[in-house]
């Protein structure tokens, strides 16, 4: 007999709604829209989901609820609200919900313009809302400097003006305004005003430099100078404010731009409202993924709710890619040209708010950068864990001389320097590095077994298939193969292999995992040639000293202990050396030092 959940799932109908599952306490756990409900419901339990969230989701679903709508748009907006509703635990949420700071122009008789962060349906023009507190200050200023206007709150009905209930206050012997409280400005004129306000505030410049330009030339036409200047720094104050916000092309008008920059966790959402070529209004979001949801999804849902949360009404949106969003809305993606460069722009402010994010978390929350660092690097370089600790094996000789190998360990992304390690080449003659790295491998993973210490995640080897290859050979010998992830990067091009595959992998440049294993391969790189330039130095040293007569290891091991260096002995007294090794043997070193000057 088929259950409840098999009974509802048949039942769907084939329309456009929105879906709500919910657990066996009746406690909502996700929504979601869809164009077909029956075919998108069904597709959660026929599917193989390799998320392992998706799957913990769809074994808790006891009941779905479904609400049918006209078209995909309700569907959308329906699907916003009752996110914000009911906060599902498996729906992504926008992070932020502070409120936002709006230009009001108040429904009143010669009306005020002012900041307000509460919009009250009064029927008064509410403008935002704005994300940057400085941006609405800076064009409030900009408006209160071309035009006058009251900022009293006095009730300047035409009965009270009438009655002289009211006398001009400071701001109008300051200039700031034309005095509505004595009738010594009509209320016509404060229309105009207002008006050319709004424009501004709306992005369009143009009415006002045009008008701004016509009085300007009257003045100049009546010799009145000094008034036309006052009136050509308000217009430099107009160019100078738009010359700041426009972006390429002023016939762009009334639009929305959307981009997202995405990582394992985490989506961010750049938003632009561009009105006559200018950007007006710009907002990034930060979206918590939460069932591996792609990057189409999270920038719908986030365009959904932002030009909600900002009231927006324009009917066309750029995108980095085609999304759903209902019929009501043409959906643009840029290809080339001024509109294309719009998008990156927007792409550049989510990477932007990105890096801010990081550099914040890695302060803050350093536990959470840890852990996005480490997921990320799983699924850059395709390993079955998190690489939390790392070592990084490279061999150094010069001309054959002196061969060693570094190893250097990483956890948790940064250098742990106490456990790295030197080695002195031991079983191979000459410059063979396949061979060197054989038994540095073999050496360093034999000790670590022998005395019970934790394995790492990951082997980074500094070279190509061949020395990849030498170090398998060891990992095989000791039984490690397979349970340890080992790579191979080489120089030339920042290639990584892996066993068993010719072909190399290529990571993005500018990718946080290849800067790790750079910075590993420089690490390994920088520790091997210090003990490769001490090994030389100190062969250089004894080498001098050993061209000496009747002086034995010994005498040579104490002069160096006391000097340091060959330098030093060759500089010191006899006295100094006698001292050390006695009369004979210090005058035999002193006169050989000496037989040159």
């Amino acid at each position: 007999m088929p259950t409840s959940l098999e009974i509802q799932l048949k039942t769907l109908p084939n329309s456009p709604g929105v879906y709500q599952y919910y657990d066996k306490e009746d406690i909502i756990l996700y929504v979601g829209k869809a164009k077909n409900l029956k075919k998108r419901v069904a597709s959660y339990f026929t599917k193989n989901h390799e998320n392992a969230k998706t799957r913990i989701l769809v074994n808790k679903i006891v009941s779905i609820k479904h609400i049918v709508v006209e078209t995909e748009t309700d569907a959308l907006l329906l699907e916003n609200n009752l996110i914000k509703k009911y906060q599902p635990r498996y729906n992504i949420m926008l992070k932020d919900d502070k409120t936002y700071p709006w230009i009001c122009i108040k429904k009143e008789r010669f009306p005020r313009v002012f900041m307000t962060r509460r919009v009250v349906k009064d029927g008064s023009e509410y403008f935002g809302p704005y994300t940057n507190v400085r941006t609405v200050k800076v064009l409030l200023d900009l408006i209160r400097e071309l035009y006058p206007l009251r900022t009293c709150n006095y009730d300047l009905s035409r009965e009270k003006i009438i009655a002289k209930k009211y006398k001009v206050c400071l701001e109008y012997h300051l200039g700031n305004c034309n005095g509505p409280c004595q009738d010594f400005q009509e209320e016509e004129s404060y229309k105009e005003t207002i008006k050319a306000i709004r424009n501004i505030i709306k992005g369009n410049f143009k009415e006002s430099v045009d008008k701004f330009q016509e009085i300007m030339q009257l003045l100049a036409e009546k010799m009145e100078f000094e008034e036309a200047q006052k009136v050509k720094e308000k217009l430099n104050l107009l160019s100078n404010y738009q010359s700041k916000s426009t972006i390429v092309n002023p016939s762009i008008n009334n639009v929305d731009v959307f981009s997202i920059i995405s990582d394992e966790s985490y989506g961010y959402v750049n938003f632009f409202k561009i009105a006559n070529g200018s950007i007006i209004q710009s907002h990034t979001t930060e979206v918590k993924k939460k069932l591996d949801e792609t990057d189409k999804r999270i920038l719908e849902l986030a365009a959904v709710e932002i030009r909600q949360r900002f009231n927006s009404t324009s009917k066309e949106v750029y995108v980095p890619f085609k999304i759903d969003l209902g019929t009501s809305i043409k959906v643009t993606v840029p290809k080339v040209g001024d509109k294309k460069r719009i998008i990156e722009l927007s792409e550049r402010n989510a990477k932007y708010y990105r890096q801010e994010q990081f550099k914040q978390i890695k302060i803050a929350d350093p536990d959470r950068h840890v852990k996005r660092i480490m997921t990320q690097m799983q699924k850059d370089l395709r390993l079955s864990e998190e690489p939390r600790h790392i070592e990084c094996f490279d061999n150094s000789n010069i001309q054959g001389t002196h061969p060693v190998a570094a190893c250097v360990v990483f956890k948790d992304g940064k250098p742990t320097k106490k456990e790295y390690r030197h080695y002195n080449i031991k079983t191979v003659d000459g410059p063979d590095d396949f061979a060197s790295m054989e038994e540095v491998v073999f050496r360093r993973y034999k000790r670590l077994l022998s005395e019970g210490q934790s394995l790492p995640q990951l082997i980074v080897i500094d070279g190509g298939k061949g020395q990849l290859s030498s170090a398998l050979k060891s990992l095989d010998l000791l039984g490690l193969r397979g349970k340890i992830a080992i790579i191979g990067i080489a120089k030339r091009l920042e290639e990584i292999y892996y066993p068993g595959d010719s072909i190399p992998m290529y990571l993005d440049k500018r990718s946080e995992t290849l800067k790790i294993i750079q910075f590993l391969r420089n690490e390994a790189h920088r520790f091997g040639i210090t003990l490769h330039r001490n090994k030389r130095s100190k062969s250089a040293i004894q080498s001098e000293l050993e061209q000496i007569p009747t002086i034995g290891k010994q005498t040579i091991t104490s002069l160096l202990r006391k000097f340091k260096s060959a330098k030093r002995v060759q500089k010191a007294s006899l006295k100094e050396l006698q001292e050390i090794v006695g009369d004979s043997r210090a005058k035999t070193i002193y006169q050989y030092f000496k037989k040159d000057e």
